[in-house]
């Protein structure tokens, strides 16, 4: 029996994508009015400003994928244009309609995109072939640690709402580890690559009854697993106080590692023990205590924000105000109910922060569950969207990086709103291509350059073919 093809159809479909991009800026336009009708009882006047900025940047990176990547997934820069045009849209509602610019803009916001949407064309353009990354694994392992370590450099690093994860640049400030993630990847493909085969070896097998149950991998295997696992304890979790980046790293290796070894041991060793040294780690790291009791007792604000509790209840009682971004969050959301209360009917200042991780509760209130899922599914099609281009790839290298970065997408979307939602404690990551953050936009844009240059080569057929189609077009007229 021949097995199902995994190959993405050749057709190009960009007549398509135009026809989704342009519905995605209306999708954002629309809802800037509706949130200058409700608070002001007039249509924003700024709405012509973005939406000749916003919708002239989404036709410019629409003809650019026509002409510089034209067998690429129809899909991608739709998806990325809508979420990217709600953020803006929910950042001016938040900005703008309510008279609050001291903390930044949706225009900023706009500025950024330009700037994500021109590196996102810059990538395209040079990365023509995306499998020559492979040459340099090491490379980008020392960078992506010297990327996240830069934050501990005194005079360099910020420590803001207690986690130091920022970078002073002077004109602006800079996230590493959101740039770091993605030369983490790209290493874990290369060295998953050249190193399946070892990791796939297999020591022993725990039976039960007399069926085997797991295969554990050789001792002298789990060395990478040990240094992955230290280096996100030690240095992220107990020096940069940086439970999300720890975990949406950690993460993402254990799914690459499955996808090379198709080993559930390998799961389940890891999760072990990342999980038993968060419990090991709860009596002596501050910031990380208070977040877990934050998680477990949001609305008993009194049990933690003690000197008692917390040496220095400064560092993060008094700057995030005990539980109230959480709890305030819960109560928005649940405001919002099924339909929400419309964009510019809520209240989302109750919440503090709310342009940044906490933007969902936002959404959740204005635009209820319905408009929540839409985002998700947007979110999770993007995700599927990534595996698909993995199926499809013929080179192992390509399945494991686009395979990589879906499940970043993916485990940092989960992140995120599994904090907001209080599935899990918070965690401080962004939603990708939403919430307020130049160095996130830079990131997710990125990472959706190099799915469009993968899925790119994947559809593309055959030379030959090319020329058969072609052929067969003039005869027809």
């Amino acid at each position: 029996m021949s097995e199902a093809p995994t190959a993405l159809p050749p057709v190009k479909r960009r007549n398509a994508e135009l026809v989704m991009t342009l519905f995605a800026v209306a999708i954002t336009l629309f809802a800037m009015i509706e949130a200058g009708l409700t608070r002001n009882g007039e249509m924003p006047a700024s709405l012509f400003v973005y939406a000749v900025l916003f919708g002239g940047l989404a036709l410019l990176a629409h003809f650019f994928i026509r002409f510089f990547a034209p067998w690429s997934d129809p899909l991608l820069l739709p998806l990325a244009t809508l979420l990217n045009g709600l953020g803006i849209a929910m950042l001016w509602r938040l900005y703008e309609a309510t008279g609050d610019t001291e903390s930044g803009s949706a225009m900023s916001q706009l500025i950024l995109t330009a700037a994500s949407m021109a590196l996102f064309a810059g990538i395209v353009f040079i990365l023509k072939e995306p499998r020559i990354l492979q040459r340099y694994p090491y490379i980008m392992a020392m960078g992506a640690v010297v990327l996240l370590l830069l934050p501990l450099i005194p005079g360099l690093g910020m420590t803001v709402n207690g986690a130091r994860q920022w970078v002073n640049l002077g004109v602006t400030t800079l996230q590493p580890s959101e740039f770091a993630k993605i030369a983490l990847v790209i290493f874990l493909a290369g060295y998953m690559v050249t190193k399946r085969d070892v990791l796939s070896l297999a020591s022993k097998q725990i039976k039960v009854a007399g069926f085997k149950v797991l295969d554990l991998p050789r001792a002298r295997d789990l060395m990478p697993m040990a240094v992955m696992w230290g280096f996100c304890i030690i240095v992220l979790v107990i020096l940069m106080n940086d439970l999300g980046t720890s975990l949406l790293l950690f993460g993402t290796f254990l799914a690459m590692i499955y996808v090379a070894t198709q080993r559930s041991s390998w799961i389940i060793i890891g999760l072990a023990a990342f999980f038993g040294a968060c419990a090991v780690l709860y009596p002596f790291v501050p910031h990380f205590r208070v977040r877990m009791v934050t998680w477990l007792d949001a609305f008993r604000p009194d049990v933690y924000c003690t000197d008692e509790f917390l040496n220095d209840p400064e560092a993060f009682c008094q700057t995030l105000g005990n539980s109230q971004q959480l709890v305030q969050g819960l109560f928005a959301m649940a405001q919002g109910g099924m339909t929400g209360a419309g964009m510019g009917g809520g209240k989302p200042a109750y919440v503090p922060e709310v342009q940044n991780d906490f933007i969902f509760s936002a959404f959740g209130e204005e635009l209820g569950l319905t408009g929540v899922m839409v985002m998700l599914m947007a979110l999770a099609l993007l995700v599927e969207r990534g595996m698909r281009i993995a199926l499809a790839s013929k080179e192992l290298f390509i399945k494991m990086f686009a395979s990589g970065i879906s499940f970043l997408l993916a485990f940092q979307t989960f992140v995120v709103i599994g904090g907001v939602t209080r599935v899990i404690p918070m965690t401080g990551a962004t939603i990708p291509f939403v919430a307020k953050g130049g160095s996130a936009l830079l990131s997710s844009w990125i990472m959706l350059a190099l799915l469009m240059r993968m899925s790119n080569n994947a559809r593309k057929p055959a030379p030959q073919a090319i020329q058969d189609e072609g052929a067969t077009q003039v005869i027809s007229r």
